[in-house]
């Protein structure tokens, strides 16, 4: 499951090159387990299917009975899972590295509160569908080619100190 999953992402400042790590994947689902949205980051094409039954079958043996925004954590080799449910969404979190199971709970925080601020609620299928687009500008702006904006802020910020 590890294997490709999880490229390094690298971004020149100034002379040295810096391994950055990053969210690897990003996705909500359906009750049924059908994906509503999703975001890769890193992953080959060919490994995307495998990480979407993966983690709809890790919320369907897992999520039934939880609470809305209870947090759930999986960890397999050095890749880290948090996920939740929302209303009738079930949402996803995949990390690596620096984004570990802290790190992407603070990240699905934002996400589940960036959604019941669009929706008004913890969404239906049907609500989530109705704000898909508002939804999806939200995921851009809180997960940025693989970067959270706080992680992003704070490589602006040592980048400007010198």
């Amino acid at each position: 499951m590890e294997a490709g999953m999880g490229g390094n992402f690298t971004a020149g400042t100034r002379r040295q090159r810096r391994t950055q790590t990053m969210i690897l994947a990003v996705l909500f689902a359906n009750s049924e387990g059908n994906i509503l949205v999703e975001r890769f980051n890193g992953v080959p094409a060919e490994e995307r299917l495998h990480w979407r039954s993966f983690l709809v079958k890790l919320g369907a043996d897992n999520l039934k009975g939880a609470k809305n925004e209870e947090l759930l954590v999986a960890c397999h080799k050095s890749v880290y899972i948090v996920y939740t449910v929302l209303g009738d969404v079930s949402i996803y979190v995949v990390g690596k590295d620096e984004y570990d199971e802290l790190a992407l709970s603070e990240v699905i925080f934002v996400i589940t509160s960036a959604v019941k601020d669009v929706c008004g609620k913890p969404p239906t299928e049907r609500l989530f569908l109705d704000k898909y687009g508002k939804i999806c500008l939200c995921l851009d702006e809180i997960v940025w080619k693989g970067l959270s904006r706080a992680a992003l802020n704070h490589v602006n910020d040592a980048v400007c100190v010198r």
